[in-house]
C-alpha cells in the first residue's frame, strides 16, 4: 500500500475569506446570473409526533405574535405559516453578526391518517406554537344483508 501526502496550502482559507466566497453568490447569484432579491423565507425547527388519539405538530417561532401565525388543515395536508421581522433598537447601530432569522417562513406536512378538522387546537407559549389534531374515529364496519 503507497501512502500519499497531500501538500498543505501555504497560507490556511480562513472563515473571512470563506465567508466572502459564499457572500459572492448572494450579491451576484449563480453563474453570474442576478440574485434574487425580496423578502427572505426562514425555516422554524418543528417537531411531529403521534399519540393513540391524535398527531401533534410542536414549531419553534420565539419572538412571534401568535396573530402572525396561521394554520391551515386541507385534507391530510397542514400548512403552517408566519411572518417575523425584528425592529432595530438604535438606528446608530452598526451589527456585526445579525443571526436571527426573519421574515416569512411556510411549512408543510403530509399527515400520515386523516384528522378531524373541526377538532384542531393550537396554543402558543413561550415560543413554541402547539398543534393537536384529532384523528378520524374509525368508521365501524357493517355487513349489509342481501336481499
Amino acid at each position: 500500500m503507497k501512502l500519499t501526502t497531500i501538500p498543505r496550502p501555504t497560507t490556511p482559507m480562513i472563515r473571512d475569506d470563506f465567508d466572502r466566497f459564499f457572500d459572492q453568490f448572494a450579491r451576484v447569484g449563480l453563474f453570474g446570473l442576478p440574485a434574487v432579491t425580496g423578502e427572505t423565507m426562514w425555516t422554524p425547527s418543528l417537531d411531529f409526533s403521534e399519540t393513540e388519539k391524535e398527531f401533534v405538530t410542536r414549531v419553534e417561532v420565539p419572538g412571534m405574535a401568535k396573530e402572525d401565525l396561521d394554520i391551515n388543515v386541507d385534507g391530510r395536508l397542514l400548512t403552517i405559516s408566519g411572518h417575523r421581522e425584528f425592529q432595530k433598537e438604535e438606528k446608530t447601530e452598526e451589527y456585526y453578526c445579525q443571526e436571527r432569522e426573519q421574515g416569512k417562513f411556510l411549512r408543510t406536512l403530509q399527515l400520515p391518517a386523516a384528522v378531524d378538522s373541526t377538532k384542531v387546537g393550537a396554543t402558543y407559549d413561550n415560543g413554541v406554537l402547539t398543534v393537536r389534531l384529532p384523528k378520524m374515529e374509525p368508521t365501524v364496519k357493517s355487513r349489509i344483508a342481501i336481499r
